[in-house]
């Protein structure tokens, strides 16, 4: 499947130091599994968790998952090790830590190119310190002639950053978010949307999903194998949504409407601009149907 029309609804961290998590990511129906070598893994057990994860990459076994390994910074001791074994595994793409800069990304895609990685390696970056809010448009930038394709919304780490509380409705995170999903659509970029901590509070879970694909993100990032099914249906358009889509298209294609540019279909005003959102649901319908064959 192609990288650019690839479903990226629901992302699950996974343990990397964890054989068992990474032998059970293989039934779990996450577009995306996030193999994940930085927060969940201790730093005495970084080494052994690199080489499991390179050893479950290679048996294979993931059907059409998108496998992203998330490194060490490069200014750690792991982060070179991390970044080399993710383009050699076999591995969709690589997740970085706390950039704040373009400089940032540069020194990535750099150590990428040296790795060998080619142009169907992705970097995707974590957007979790109050310095890349700020420097937002010029890491987006970045992405013009390099690697980067993906942005994941650290909300955990921007909490702890700003002092902030995790309240229900974010405020304290709705001007990162806002311009995190702007700085991604300027530059043609994947916007994933940060971790839900209270993994039994279903309702909650649900609500926050639904004001992510509000805000625009693209999906959520997630900590537990019971979010993957309520995010994978907010984050596809519904029944209704792609029936509405096709009748878009199906009425711009109309002979009898050649070279008009607002319609009525089904009852409501349609000009072109829902005729480009209406190719993109129905994209997305078909690329998470043909996931499920």
């Amino acid at each position: 499947m192609s990288t650019a029309h690839r479903p990226r609804r629901s992302c699950l961290y996974m343990p990397g130091a964890n054989a068992r998590a990474l032998e059970k990511a293989r039934e779990i129906p996450a577009d995306t599994l996030i193999l994940d070598l930085e927060d969940a893994v201790a730093p005495e057990a970084k080494g052994e968790a690199r080489g499991a994860i390179a050893a479950a990459l290679a048996a294979g076994g993931y059907g059409q998952r998108e496998l992203v390994v998330r490194m060490n910074g490069l200014d750690t001791e792991w982060g070179h090790a991390d970044l080399e074994m993710a383009v050699k595994s076999g591995a969709h793409a690589v997740l970085a830590p706390k950039v704040t800069s373009a400089r940032d990304i540069e020194r990535l895609d750099a150590a990428l190119k040296k790795a060998g990685a080619g142009d169907g390696f992705a970097l995707w970056v974590m957007i979790e310190m109050p310095l890349a809010i700020l420097n937002i448009h010029e890491i987006a930038a970045a992405s013009v002639g390099s690697h980067l394709t993906t942005f994941v919304m650290g909300t955990n780490d921007l909490a702890k950053e700003y002092r902030a509380r995790m309240t229900p409705e974010r405020a304290a995170f709705q001007t990162a978010l806002q311009l995190s999903v702007a700085a991604a659509r300027a530059y043609n970029l994947t916007a994933i949307d940060g971790v839900y901590n209270d993994i039994k509070n279903e309702t909650g879970f649900a609500a926050e999903c639904e004001q992510g694909r509000d805000l625009g993100f693209d999906g959520k990032t997630l900590i537990h194998p019971s979010q993957v099914e309520a995010c994978n249906r907010v984050f596809a358009p519904s029944g209704a949504d792609v029936e509405q889509a096709r009748a878009v298209i199906a009425a711009f294609a109309d002979p009898a409407n050649a070279g008009k540019g607002v319609l009525k279909v089904n009852g409501k005003m349609t000009e072109l601009l829902h005729l480009d959102e209406a190719r993109r649901a129905v994209a997305l319908d078909e690329a998470i149907r043909a996931l499920a064959d």
